[in-house]
């Protein structure tokens, strides 16, 4: 048999839990777009026992090599997730000697903890007459900033704000932070071919890129300080200017400033 392992947390019954009915065939095509190379398909699913939340399930399954080449070996990686795209469980499959349009049926004994409703394939290895069917590989990095709430671009596009998940590929990438009240900053990127997603990166913001100016009342306002005297201080904040009495301002912490254009 070419599945030696299967350590997955219910692959296809996750398609049956979110809705599939149990008489009716579960096919799961890989890869997702282009031309398919596998198919596994469910035509029943028993179930034998449960206990402390978890349900033991026989599976029948057939795998079909539909790639036109004899595989001599391959490796996936599955990922499951629940109705709220948390991941819950994850294995691999090992196909080994399949030949061209070979279908195989086998009986396997799964483990279903929670609910998984979505699932995820990706290749892990692949042999070389398989080296062209996978899609670009992409690993997915959690990318946080010192402060939190920064707008972040991968390579260009706006991929959301800090902290927030990103799928690479591999190769060189440019993460670009901006947020109101800091300088904004890049971090060069390199993905590996071997790394494996769940990494993550913090980046620390550069020094406020307005003065700073503290009240004697506990205020603190970010802004642009115009003009200081002896009896007023000229503070440009949000693009109005506004004045203070000198003896209210307790402090006033200055950046230097670029050349005026």
């Amino acid at each position: 048999m070419f599945l030696r392992r299967i350590y997955v947390i219910c692959l296809l019954l996750a398609c049956c839990i979110a809705g599939f009915p149990k008489d009716q065939p579960v096919v799961v095509n890989w890869p997702e777009n282009g031309p398919t190379a596998f198919r596994f398909t469910l035509n029943r699913i028993n179930k034998i026992g449960s206990a402390a939340g978890e349900t033991n399930y026989g599976l029948d399954i057939a795998a079909e090599n539909l790639s036109g080449k004899k595989i001599s070996s391959a490796t996936f990686n599955f990922y499951l997730f629940d109705k709220n795209n948390v991941r819950v469980g994850q294995g691999y499959i090992d196909l080994t000697n399949v030949s061209p349009a070979e279908t195989v049926k086998m009986q396997i004994m799964a483990l279903a903890v929670g609910t998984p409703v979505t699932m995820k394939v990706d290749a892990n290895h692949l042999p070389p007459e398989l080296a062209g069917a996978a899609p670009p590989r992409q690993v997915s990095i959690t990318v946080y900033s010192v402060p939190s709430g920064a707008r972040l671009k991968a390579d260009g596009k706006d991929v959301g704000v800090t902290p927030v998940a990103v799928a690479l590929g591999v190769g060189s990438h440019k993460l670009e932070f901006d947020k109101d009240g800091f300088n904004p900053g890049t971090y060069p990127l390199v993905v590996t071919q071997d790394q494996v997603s769940g990494g993550t990166i913090t980046y620390e913001l550069g020094a406020s890129a307005h003065d700073t100016i503290e009240l004697r009342d506990g205020t603190v306002l970010t802004g642009d300080v115009e003009s200081v005297s002896a009896t007023v201080v000229e503070v440009s904040l949000g693009g109005q200017i506004q004045s203070f009495d000198r003896n209210r301002v307790k402090r006033i912490s200055l950046v230097e400033r670029g050349p005026a254009n």
